[in-house]
């Protein structure tokens, strides 16, 4: 197997880490529209496990073109190509692997666009659309692309998909939850704040009309933020209010899953949701450019570029970051035995051990371990297919067996946890 990682930012520099300790894979091109920080990366890797014989290089890539990324493809013969990148990079760097006859993954799927008319009811273009309206392209190349194989969607997916095969006869709901007790304090000690994931990407999930999916409805909408719940987090992170968050989740499961219905509940926090308010009231989440004065004359820029560049990179927040970050799946339904059935199957990060493995901070670490578990399953081909594929599409038991054993046994050492909820 021969990699293509698109973006060296925090998730990519994970990947790249968290890879360097397996032998799976033959090349990895670690590469970035900024060189630097590619190379910044493969010297971590040489500094903590040695001289890689050459299975780390960096390289420059645009991933705006799709021409380039075939390009950069093509010249070290990749078979994969993993992205690594913004969302708004998905078409780009899908149709880029896909000319270079290369499979592909990415962790977040294409945009949605919400319904012109009523958005807070129906759909528009939902998340992952414009992918899976191009899987017969794929197909027929002989190719596959493995979609939303971050945690969430992900890890989340793959928890799903063993519930429904081994634990239940019928699900009622596949509820995806999401909460931390992540806390970002400044060199003063002072807590500020700092989302600890791409507020590029956070503004798009979180003010998007989120999509929720019902067996007799299909997939409906609703406003930001809705139906808020108080959710127990295993591990000490405690209770945590959830609301509604468009997620590729709601988009994924269903296309595999059978259940009644499917959501995704994300912990954000009154601060958080507030700020996402202002932001949206002020129209600073806004793509669109306007006009900005300067020194240099008029400049076009994106409200949420500009955000995005006040804040601290995410990737820059493990030294001032303490707690735990919990994804997982709330199942209900009845069991195999035919009684009523409440499952959480959840995977906990802790702060402190990512910084001391991997110094990379616990939720881009956490995101970045399943693709790469994904990418070892594919190669041995345990994993396989063609077409546009989400993880439900495949069987559970691999990954999470292979997620679990501990590292001197081949695996991953990250155990998994699982709690039923009913007496």
């Amino acid at each position: 197997m021969r990699i293509l990682l698109v973006g060296a930012g925090g998730v990519g520099d994970a990947i790249a880490k968290i890879a360097a300790r397996r032998r799976f894979f033959d090349l990895m091109v670690v590469s970035d529209y900024d060189l630097s920080r590619a190379e910044r990366t493969i010297a971590w890797i040489t500094a903590r496990h040695g001289d890689q014989n050459g299975r780390f290089v960096a390289a420059r890539i645009d991933a705006s073109n799709p021409d380039d990324v075939t390009a950069v493809a093509r010249t070290y013969g990749v078979t994969h190509v993993m992205n690594a990148v913004e969302p708004t990079f998905v078409p780009t760097v899908f149709a880029g692997a896909l000319a270079a006859d290369a499979d592909y993954l990415d962790m977040a799927m294409s945009l949605s666009e919400p319904h012109p008319t009523d958005p807070h009811r129906e759909t528009g273009v939902k998340l992952g659309d414009d992918q899976f309206a191009v899987a017969p392209d794929w197909e027929k190349a002989g190719r596959m692309a493995l979609v939303g194989m971050g945690v969430e969607p992900g890890l989340s997916d793959v928890f799903a998909r063993y519930a429904v095969d081994h634990l239940f006869s019928e699900v009622d709901e596949l509820g995806t939850r999401d909460g931390a007790n992540l806390v970002v304090r400044d060199a003063s000690g002072v807590e500020m704040f700092a989302p600890s994931f791409s507020i590029w990407t956070t503004i798009e999930e979180c003010l998007n009309p989120p999509v929720i999916w019902e067996r007799e409805r299909g997939w409906f909408t609703t406003a930001p933020f809705s139906e808020p719940e108080t959710f127990t987090f295993p591990e000490g992170i405690g209770e945590v209010e959830c609301v509604n968050v468009e997620h590729e989740e709601v988009l994924l499961m269903p296309r595999w899953l059978d259940a009644k219905r499917v959501t995704f509940k994300y912990g954000l926090g009154d601060e958080f949701i507030g700020i996402l308010k202002t932001l949206n009231r002020l129209g600073l989440d806004s793509v669109t450019p306007v006009t900005v004065r300067s020194e240099q004359g008029p400049v076009a820029v994106a409200p949420r570029d500009v955000v995005a560049a006040g804040l601290p990179d995410p990737a820059t927040l493990g030294p001032l970051m303490t707690g735990k970050t919990c994804a997982g799946v709330w199942v209900i339904g009845t069991g195999t035995d035919g009684r009523p059935r409440e499952v959480y199957l959840y995977h906990v990060a802790d702060n402190e051990w990512t910084m001391a493995e991997y110094e990379a901070q616990c939720v881009v670490w956490q995101t970045a371990l399943n693709p790469v578990i994904a990418l070892e399953l594919l190669a041995s081909g345990v994993w396989s297919g063609l077409g546009v594929l989400g993880p439900e599409a495949f069987d559970a038991v691999p990954f999470l067996d292979l997620m679990k054993r501990s590292e001197s046994a081949g695996g991953y050492g990250q155990d998994w946890g699982f709690e039923d909820r009913l007496a």
